[in-house]
């Protein structure tokens, strides 16, 4: 196996070169580096990254907590930080919280002492445990937005308008909402764009969770309001609000227009296939592991905070409403 000293003497350089071109490749001259770096690919040199962590200080691991990895929605997250980390160099450490924010908060501690940095997803905890958690080391918020800290965010106030135009177009004009859980900033955020779209009233059912289970539940209430139209908070508890509203007879959409949120596999999985609000979820998870890395942006930035666009994506669970007969 090649060692540091091999690729030095092939390149022509000192070791101390050799090993500044790998590790910090602008304090060595382009033509140094050119000859280190040739050199150590035809040898087939693989750097020590315990030694280059004492060197520099940095592990090259990040640390990734989840409210819950089973959810497709974090899994689509997970694998865009993965990507990103993949090809920087660095490995990924994941939590799955299981939605406790006592254990989050837990979680993100314990990992800030063996990581560089962490990207954090959907936070359940308090706004105050963040901050001190962000006073510890390196933190990147998806899908929260807290001044101070950096963060990527979906403008999902604007999915929601679009959601609701599409369905007053369809001449729907009562529609139920399904909420996720009362800690979601991002349920928060869909709720300030339910009474954007004038001629639509929305009848709100309350936090569900963000699960099949909650919309299962959530579907026997739509059907007592009179509402002609249900929008959930994400596509699994629509999926559960399809389910329910079939095994008990209604059809889909002549009965009831269903919408989701965030686009997920399986949206297209079912028949008939989900209108969703489409969510760039991977691109998010790279997003926020690039954001984690320092030399990307200058020492006196203000924290880049990131919101990206969503878009309807119009399928076959919404139709024209059809007249009573």
């Amino acid at each position: 196996m090649a060692t540091l000293r091999d690729v030095a003497q092939a390149a022509g350089v000192s070791p101390a070169t050799a090993s500044r071109a790998l590790s910090a490749p602008d304090s060595v001259s382009s033509g140094r580096r050119f000859k280190v770096l040739e050199a150590a690919q035809r040898l087939g040199y693989q750097p020590n990254r315990s030694a280059q962590a004492l060197a520099s200080g940095r592990n090259r691991h990040l640390g990734l907590v989840l409210p819950d990895l089973a959810n497709p929605y974090f899994a689509t997250i997970a694998k865009g930080v993965q990507l990103e980390a993949r090809e920087s160099s660095n490995a990924v450490l994941v939590a799955d919280t299981d939605e406790d924010p006592r254990r989050e908060h837990d979680v993100v501690r314990e990992l800030q002492t063996r990581v560089d940095g962490v990207v954090l997803c959907s936070p359940r905890m308090p706004e105050e445990q963040i901050l001190e958690c962000a006073a510890r080391g390196p933190l990147v918020l998806v899908n929260r937005e807290i001044e101070g800290i950096p963060s990527v965010t979906f403008d999902v106030a604007s999915g929601m308008r679009q959601t609701l135009l599409h369905l007053r177009a369809l001449d729907h004009r009562t529609i139920a909402y399904v909420g996720g859980p009362e800690t979601s900033w991002s349920d928060r955020h869909r709720r300030r764009g339910l009474d954007s779209v004038a001629g639509i009233t929305v009848i709100d059912l309350g936090p569900h969770r963000p699960v099949h289970a909650g919309g299962f539940a959530a579907a026997d209430l739509a059907l007592e309001t009179g509402a002609t139209a249900v929008v959930c908070f994400n596509d699994l508890v629509a999926l559960g609000v399809v389910s329910r509203l079939q095994s008990r007879g209604v059809a889909i959409p002549s009965g009831m227009n269903v919408v989701g949120f965030d686009n997920i596999p399986g949206s297209t999985y079912v028949t008939p296939a989900l209108t969703t609000v489409a969510v760039p979820l991977q691109r998010a998870g790279r997003e926020a592991a690039m954001l984690l890395d320092p030399s990307l942006s200058p020492a006196d930035a203000a924290p880049a905070q990131l919101r990206l666009d969503v878009e309807l994506i119009i399928r076959e669970s919404t139709a024209p409403l059809t007249p009573a007969p």
